[in-house]
């Protein structure tokens, strides 16, 4: 019996020696300790991107570079962290870890500008600038090729002196480029070549300010980036219809802005279609996102595709524009 009670001794004093290391472990967290190192602060940040119509988070499949911007609570630039590593970038276990004092901070977050393909650059180098004067630019050169998507997110977040470890927390990005696929086809089935015609948006939305929204700019005209002919199938009387495509890639749509979709017949300088691209884009909005609103719809979809059919003269009769299984027609549409 004495000898049990010897070993319980032992298990009492060690377990009491575990219990001080572990209060002496807390204390250095606490700063009691002058002696000893301080734990790490600052921020543990998730990254995604579920601002789609598919309410899903595709962060892990679509950015494939990220840069991140810290400011202090006056605005003023702190530090710039940056990952280009695929491994990282695809892993949804993966997190952002920075050391920050504490204080009050804003993180700007754009995904596809640290990529050597970016087609978006700052107008000044954001460790020369404050918050609110970035200002993210569109390339000029850009305008007529497939646009590397841009993806933009915005948190304010508090690292707390009282802080033991990391704070987490998320930025939610959403995408600001955008890509259209245009068809166009004989409604009497006559072969149409896209060499014949020009297919261009106009737009002025170029330049984001540091919040994501568009600064006024001079109107650009984007170019397509893919064009070609292509076959639906055979016509009843065993020929094969042709039709002529084009892809343009742009940036955001604004509602307050003024898009235009126009489709010119090269020969007789006349346009087969002029149209108000938002105001078709917004016809495909589900009833089941009736409470949705424009701004969001436009944001949350990113790949369109139109189809329009024009008659012998090349005036446009019909037109059907299609967003996955949606499908909105238009007839006897009269040409602005």
């Amino acid at each position: 019996m004495k000898i049990r009670s010897f070993s319980d001794s032992i298990k009492k004093a060690l377990a009491a020696t575990v219990i001080a290391g572990t209060t002496l472990s807390f204390s250095s967290c606490d700063r009691i300790h002058e002696d000893l190192q301080p734990c790490p602060q600052g921020l543990r940040i998730r990254f995604i991107y579920d601002y789609n119509m598919e309410f899903a988070n595709a962060f892990y499949s679509q950015v494939d570079c990220l840069t991140v911007l810290f400011y202090d609570e006056a605005g003023n630039y702190v530090t710039t962290q940056t990952n280009t590593n695929q491994s990282d970038l695809s892993d949804e276990n993966w997190r952002m870890t920075v050391d920050l004092a504490p204080g009050e901070y804003t993180v700007l977050a754009y995904g596809g500008m640290e990529c050597s393909e970016s087609s978006f650059s700052f107008v000044t180098p954001p460790e020369t600038t404050s918050l609110r004067d970035i200002e993210v630019r569109l390339d000029p050169d850009k305008i007529s090729t497939e646009l590397h998507p841009l993806f933009y997110g915005r948190l304010t977040a508090v690292v707390e002196e009282s802080d033991l470890a990391y704070r987490e927390v998320t930025v939610e990005m959403m995408k600001d480029t955008n890509n259209l696929r245009v068809l166009l086809q004989q409604v009497n089935g006559e072969p149409v070549n896209y060499e014949d015609y020009d297919f261009v948006i106009t737009d002025n939305n170029t330049l984001f300010a540091w919040d994501n929204d568009l600064l006024p700019v001079p109107t650009v005209t984007y170019y397509p980036w893919a064009s070609d002919n292509a076959s639906p199938g055979e016509l009843p009387d065993g020929s094969n219809a042709s039709v002529a495509w084009a892809e343009i890639s742009f940036s955001r749509l604004l509602t307050a802005a003024s898009p235009r979709l126009i489709i010119t017949h090269k020969q007789s300088g006349k346009n087969v279609v002029d149209i108000p691209l938002n105001n078709y884009l917004l016809l495909l909005k589900s009833q089941s996102f009736a409470s949705m609103g424009n701004q969001e719809f436009l944001d949350r979809e990113s790949r369109w595709n139109m189809i329009f059919f024009i008659s012998e003269g090349n005036y446009w009769v019909s037109t059907q524009i299609y967003i996955k299984d949606w499908d909105v027609r238009i007839n006897n549409a009269e040409v602005r």
